[in-house]
């Protein structure tokens, strides 16, 4: 079985020394109820947990995997029920919810670090209150009064979980062509009828009832996404004292064999004239279901980072009992036959890649859940404004660029296991194979690529660019520290900034420009991104005397030395335009009948 220790170090360091956040919370009214003793009592009590109860069914989840039992019937892998109801009395799925309807008010900065150490030790198990906590924000966000008091107690309590259903059989990341059909009823309902396919959590054991969101579209609905309403669909429908009555029509038609995330279920799921109700504005579902969406979005990034974290803990106790050869510089281990392979110089480079990504990452996300705490909970109207402004730049990078990175990590720590990577008693081909669906889900990398450099750039002209860029070189212009990733991220932010005016001159030239030029748009500004967390900790460990400190300025010079570069390939591919893509007759691409 794999082996796992929260670390809490690197997590304190990140909440505490680069961002400061009893500060900002003891700052703003609406979080002071927030300290550090009982941050610090939460996150070593899901240490726990996720080391004792959920790493153990990682991998006989993976063997077992969800299973459809016919007729609608899905279960989930032995020990999941068990550990999900102690998950849930812990309180763990309202760590984050809303105080008014029985959430314990903890904000993103919190429930960050937990979600991590839940996705490290088992991905598949952490999709079930996820999207139940994705549910319960869109829900606030746009529901009812009634359908708040109604529902979201109960799934903050675990009782009852929540789905997104978007997806259908001809319709990924093209919602506007959706054919579920929303029918009024006399009593003001709807009658939901349609086939959704993808469904994370869509049928399982795990609650007494499951509240669907789903996108679907009303009579005389305007064309496109503009005519997508969202409803409120519950498995079994609830009486006026809250408990629950008689079964929707609606049932998972089977599950889908996966690459990876075994435990977690995958539904076809059939909606027969299912009773449900609208959520919000008639045509205005795309916009409530994106607060969701943006949400699992950042959160697939925090999945990215649990996959390189269990994947760098594993190779690095492997390396270093492992045994093959001698170092290149002297005996390390005389009495042995052979050294230990972390002595290696390319065993180093592939720990080194993953640790590096696990640090920047968990800073990354940690700056971004500021932002949206800042967005959620400021008093000051600009300064939640900027945040927002900020959160619509970052939440791209957030899910493609660390989960891009997170698959390359796992893979580089799959490979210091060499031909015992591959093989499944080692627990390292598993990592791979979870990490890989978080590229994918939450709309694909590409999609977020052309969010990012089609919405958030063109679309207002670079401005949100143009003011990360400033609040960069401000940070960097007051650092203390004396270390080369001062220049660097300086030089980074001058090719970002170059590479977003060579782009913006090229679009109106070029009709394929943001299409071909995206992703390593994407990758580029992920390295700045990445080099400006690395400032963030040098600063922050800036001196402080000790190992732990130190080795933050080291990673650092690693980052800078043997990473950073990659952006001048990115910043090149992009000035090299779609035009090496498009140059081909359409024949090209055709497939010779056998």
């Amino acid at each position: 079985m794999a082996v796992y220790n929260a670390p809490l170090d690197d997590m304190r360091f990140i909440l505490n020394d680069v961002f400061k956040a009893e500060n900002f919370w003891q700052n703003n009214e609406n979080l002071a109820h927030v300290d550090l003793d009982t941050v610090n009592m939460i996150l070593e009590e899901m240490a726990k947990l996720s080391k004792n109860v959920l790493l153990p069914l990682n991998r006989t989840g993976d063997e077992e995997g969800a299973t459809y039992q016919g007729d609608g019937v899905v279960t989930t892998p032995a020990g999941f029920k068990e550990a999900y109801k102690q998950y849930a009395e812990s309180g763990w799925i309202g760590l984050g919810g809303d105080p008014e309807y029985g959430g314990q008010g903890f904000p993103k900065m919190v429930t960050m670090l937990t979600e991590e150490m839940v996705f490290t030790t088992n991905q598949s198990f952490a999709l079930y209150p996820n999207l139940t906590v994705g549910a319960t924000l869109c829900m606030l966000a746009s529901a009812s009064e009634e359908q708040k008091q109604t529902y979201l107690e109960r799934m903050y309590s675990g009782e009852w979980s929540g789905t997104m259903c978007l997806t259908e059989p001809h319709a990924g990341t093209d919602l506007g062509i959706i054919k579920t059909k929303a029918v009024p009823n006399d009593d003001g309902s709807y009658k939901i009828s349609g086939t959704k396919i993808f469904i994370t959590g869509g049928e399982h054991d795990l609650t007494d009832n499951i509240i669907h969101l789903v996108l679907a579209k009303t009579p005389n609905a305007p064309e496109g996404s503009k005519g997508i309403s969202l409803f409120l669909v519950p498995k079994f429908m609830v009486n006026e004292d809250g408990s629950l009555g008689e079964r929707n029509t609606l049932s998972a038609g089977s599950i889908e064999h996966k690459m990876g995330i075994k435990g977690s279920a995958t539904c076809v799921m059939n909606f027969d004239e299912a009773k449900g109700w609208m959520i919000g504005e008639e045509n205005t579902g795309l916009a409530s279901m994106f607060v969701m969406m943006n949400y699992e979005r950042v959160t697939m990034g925090l999945q990215g980072l649990g996959g390189t974290e269990l994947a760098y803990q594993n190779a690095a106790l492997y390396a270093n009992d492992r045994g093959q050869g001698r170092s290149d510089t002297q005996l390390q281990s005389p009495e042995k036959p052979a050294d230990a392979i972390v002595h290696h110089a390319d065993v180093r480079r592939m720990l080194l890649n993953a640790r590096a990504n696990s640090e920047a990452s968990r800073c990354f996300a940690m700056y971004v859940a500021k932002n949206l705490d800042e967005q959620k909970f400021s008093t000051d109207p600009e300064a939640a404004k900027a945040a927002a402004a900020r959160v619509a730049l970052l939440t791209p990078i957030a899910k493609a660029f660390l989960t891009d990175k997170a698959l390359e990590a796992t893979v580089d720590c799959q490979q210091v296991f060499g031909g015992h990577g591959y093989i499944r008693e080692w627990g390292m081909e598993q990592i791979v194979r979870d990490t890989r669906i978080a590229q994918i889900y939450e709309g694909a990398n590409g999609i977020q690529a052309l969010d990012l450099l089609g919405r958030k750039i063109a679309r207002n002209e670079g401005k949100y660019m143009q003011n990360f860029l400033a609040e960069i070189r401000d940070f960097v212009a007051n650092m203390q520290a004396d270390h080369a990733i001062k220049q660097a991220t300086l030089d980074a932010a001058d090719t970002i900034e170059e590479l977003t005016k060579t782009v913006m001159a090229n679009i109106g030239q070029r009709k394929n420009e943001i299409n071909g030029c995206a992703v390593d748009y994407l990758h580029a500004t992920g390295y700045l991104c990445y080099s400006y967390m690395f400032a963030m900790m040098v600063e922050a460990a800036n001196g402080k005397e000790g190992d732990f400190y130190t080795n933050k300025a080291k990673l650092a010079n690693f980052f800078v030395g043997r990473i950073l570069p990659r952006i001048d390939a990115h910043a090149q591919m992009v000035k090299a335009g779609s035009d090496p893509m498009m140059d081909f007759e359409l024949s090209y691409f055709e497939v010779p009948a056998s």
